[in-house]
């Protein structure tokens, strides 16, 4: 009888290709996937790292899955922690019997796993984490997506030095994939919407040169652009917003700018060391908006980061208030150990990074609520990811509000719907029974 297995990913949409990947993996090894984590033979939690709430929420599932998982059966830990904390945590929990960096494939020694598990399900087997992986998930298959879109991560590791950020230390240096993977990639996955990924997706290209040649993420979004129907573009980094990157995203349908900003405070920007400030988003957005009136931003901003004085959360309200940005997310500072931050002075008093953030989230919310409400009586066209779910181009997927549909329009196609309601961040289209969100209510 075949093997199963059961994966439970945490994290960032980069994480869940990462999953797919150990998926086409471990069915190409003649294992089977099962729901229920109580049933399988391996059980392995991909783990988020960026700050220290996400590895919190790692561990608690760590020691939720031990407790459910079946005796005899092997639990794994894999992703960002055990990258960046591999040894730590095979010392640090005797329940896991391997921590697996990305860079070590934990397919071939299963049977002896099984075996050498099967007097006691808390056998440790602790592997290390290398700096680079040796074993790439970047270029392995996947199987075919289970919805109408799905992400394709396009490069590994980062370049940059931005001062709160760990990730080039354990992901390590940018690692841009060829073209014909990815489109190959694209292939096999099947979506109708393929939502390009990377740590810095714009500087795709940059660490080879001489073969894919600069800017080369043009090129690319072109190319699966015209693979699929829908392409969308996550994590830019505003310096690299070329005109170039601008008009292709315009014209590929999708007009859809998630913009890396994390604060608009030159002074605070460059003790983040990061490009730009306020006013030149500020350009770059109406810029956009006056090329395709219609599309949609999004970006995320840092609160609390060492030295941010009360001037500076003033600029980002007035920023958030000028901007008036479709999405927003906004997160405490976290300090991560061996970043450029974690040595700097002026921290923020986290009950006043509290009230900086509520403020800030209660002004996005109502800038969301208007211009979602600007959109009652428009015709748009709609993605159906699900039985009575859509998504526009403004919306992307399990991040932004929804657009709800009648259900009986069929789950994968496009759908030109009229919208009717607006409830905070989700839309209602014409035929779609209001009724039946008060039941699941």
């Amino acid at each position: 009888m075949a093997q199963r297995f059961y994966i439970e990913t945490l994290g960032c949409p980069k994480n869940d290709v990462d999953s797919d990947k150990l998926v086409g993996a471990l069915l190409a090894d003649g294992m089977v996937s099962t729901d229920d984590a109580s049933d399988a033979d391996l059980v392995v939690v991909n783990t988020c790292a960026f700050i220290d709430e996400a590895r919190r929420e790692s561990i608690d599932t760590i020691l939720a899955l031990d407790e459910l998982r079946m005796d005899g059966s092997r639990l794994v830990v894999t992703g960002c922690m055990a990258e960046r904390y591999g040894d730590e945590l095979a010392a640090e929990l005797p329940e896991v019997d391997q921590v697996a960096g990305f860079g070590q494939s934990f397919t071939a020694s299963l049977d002896h796993a099984a075996a050498t598990n099967a007097a006691s399900k808390r056998k440790l087997i602790p592997v290390s984490s290398t700096a680079i992986p040796t074993f790439d998930l970047l270029n392995l298959p996947r199987p075919k997506s289970a919805v109408p879109w799905a992400y394709v991560k396009i490069a590994e590791g980062c370049d940059r030095s931005c001062g709160f950020c760990a990730i080039p230390s354990f992901r390590g240096p940018q690692r841009s994939r060829d073209v014909a993977s990815i489109l190959a990639e694209v292939e096999q996955l099947e979506a109708r919407e393929i939502v390009l990924v990377a740590q810095d997706l714009a500087s795709y290209g940059k660490d080879r040169p001489g073969e894919l040649g600069a800017g080369s993420i043009v090129p690319l979004v072109n190319s699966v652009a015209a693979a699929v129907d829908r392409v969308r573009l996550l994590y830019l980094y505003p310096s690299d917003l070329s005109d170039a990157l601008i008009d292709v995203i315009c014209e590929s349908g999708v007009p859809y700018f998630d913009l890396s900003l994390q604060h608009v405070s030159k002074p605070l920007l460059r003790r983040m060391r990061r490009w730009g400030d306020g006013q030149r988003f500020l350009d770059r957005i109406a810029d956009i908006r006056v090329r395709e009136p219609d599309a949609a931003f999004r970006s995320n901003f840092i609160v609390g980061y060492p030295g941010e004085t009360e001037a500076d959360h003033d600029q980002l309200l007035d920023f958030v208030e000028q901007a008036q940005l479709d999405w927003c997310g906004f997160f405490s500072y976290s300090k991560e150990d061996g970043t450029y931050a974690a040595d700097l002075d002026g921290a923020v008093d986290p009950k006043l990074m509290g009230e900086r953030l509520a403020e800030l989230r209660e002004l996005q919310d109502d800038i969301t609520a208007q211009r979602r409400d600007g959109l009652i009586g428009r015709t748009v066209s709609v993605l159906v990811d699900s039985s009575g779910v859509g998504r526009t181009h403004r919306e992307a997927p399990e991040i932004d509000g929804i657009v709800h549909v009648a259900h009986d329009v069929e789950v994968g196609s496009f759908a030109d719907v009229q919208i009717v309601d607006a409830l905070g961040p989700d839309l209602v289209a014409a035929g779609f029974d209001l009724a039946a969100l008060d039941s699941v209510d």
